[in-house]
């Protein structure tokens, strides 16, 4: 399961980690959010060598969602050596989302 995080633990989790981190803003009262959650579980599992996978309830880390602008969940944010680099938003297919990670590794 991929780790929830909050604002004290993004800069350790992500502002100061090398290589590949793939941020799920997402929301416990979203429905498209309720249907990325197992492709993202699944994901990180599979690509648990490439990159790390975690979550942010914006619900709870209301100063990370204003400080990467996420006005629609799930947005899905990736982050090469701390670094935003790439943002998707809404549900993502499984396909899609792994190929648009791997084209960063």
């Amino acid at each position: 399961m991929a780790k929830i995080i909050n604002n004290n633990e993004f800069i350790n989790e992500v502002n100061n980690k090398d290589g590949l981190v793939v941020v799920d803003f997402f929301a416990t009262w979203c429905g498209p959010c309720k249907m990325l959650s197992p492709v993202y579980e699944a994901l990180g599992n599979e690509m648990s060598e490439k990159a790390n996978f975690l979550k942010v309830d914006i619900d709870q880390s209301m100063e990370l969602a204003q400080k990467f602008e996420v006005s629609t969940v799930p947005t899905v944010i990736i982050f090469k050596d701390g670094k935003p680099i790439d943002r998707l938003i809404g549900f993502i297919p499984k396909d899609n989302l792994k190929n648009k990670i791997e084209s960063y590794i």
